[in-house]
């Protein structure tokens, strides 16, 4: 990877956690709904990024995001899964050999990989992240319904901010 691409990393970094600890962190829609858009930095990053190193970053994240949030891991753990669901998804459904280190945005792989990309992720962290943070089945129904809402609002923010900055690039 070349330091333009580090770069740009750092910033969407500092930026999207600065957005989710000072603007999001408090939002939440009738104690059902809470938007986690800093995941979004996990799920730009480039396709040539190594796996343990992705590892080390998603856990970074989580363990950053958990020290604001004063939760004990849950974010980590939540992290690191989507970080697994990401490298799964990824191997299966992409040729990285035909990329020359892009990102899997919204622009490089179009509307409907990254929807569906971006889904999937976006539900294995908040299973684990709503599962982790109620820690009880009595409460499950409760759990899922909550967990889908705020991934379809989570999905919402991540999906108007990728079509803010999309840029198509010619395959």
């Amino acid at each position: 990877m070349n330091s333009k691409i580090v770069l740009v990393n750092i910033l969407r970094w500092f930026i999207l956690l600065f957005i989710q600890i000072i603007l999001l962190r408090n939002l939440s829609l009738y104690s059902l709904s809470t938007p986690f858009v800093y995941i979004l930095f996990l799920l730009l990053l480039p396709f040539g990024i190594p796996n343990l190193l992705l590892y080390l970053i998603a856990f970074a994240t989580g363990l950053t995001l958990d020290a604001f949030y004063d939760t004990l891991g849950v974010h980590t753990a939540a992290c690191v899964t989507l970080a697994f669901v990401r490298i799964s998804f990824i191997a299966v459904t992409v040729n990285r050999d035909n990329f020359d280190e892009p990102e899997p945005t919204l622009g490089n792989m179009g509307l409907k990989w990254f929807s569906f990309y971006a889904v999937l992720c976006i539900i294995a962290h908040h299973l684990v992240l709503f599962f982790l943070e109620t820690f009880r089945l009595t409460e499950f129904g409760y759990t899922i319904v909550r967990c889908l809402l705020s991934a379809a609002f989570s999905f919402f923010l991540i999906l108007l901010i990728e079509f803010l900055f999309y840029n198509r690039k010619a395959r």
